[in-house]
């Protein structure tokens, strides 16, 4: 199994930036995609943004030009940038690996409260 922990979260006002970390460990297939996903009070987690093994970037609408992904491979982390921020940013945050191909196997971390005040 992989294991995820995140960290950076916390409360911040309208406008200022955070930083997420994912400490990834365990063994890691070649060959995968890291997402970060967010889930508010009341509503179904959603993906945020993720990155493949090769480095290419999606991201969902809502964050596009705010929040930015990367990850550093030798120090086995996962980033994101969050500049920007709303209060609808509010939620949970968790960090998400998965191989490519899945087979149906994912893993998660323990997630990470961001609260944006107005």
């Amino acid at each position: 199994q992989v294991q995820l922990v995140e960290s950076g979260g916390g409360l911040v006002q309208a406008g200022g930036s955070l930083r997420l970390s994912c400490k990834v460990s365990g063994i890691i297939q070649s060959s995968n995609v890291m997402g970060w996903y967010r889930q508010a009070p009341g509503k179904q987690r959603e993906l945020v943004a993720s990155i493949f093994s090769g480095g290419s970037t999606n991201y969902a609408e809502s964050v596009k030009g705010r929040f930015t992904i990367s990850r550093d491979n030798p120090k086995n982390m996962v980033y994101l940038q969050m500049n920007s921020l709303k209060p609808e940013d509010t939620a949970v945050y968790y960090c998400n690996y998965s191989p490519v191909p899945s087979r149906g196997r994912d893993d998660w971390g323990q997630g990470t409260q961001v609260t944006v005040s107005s």
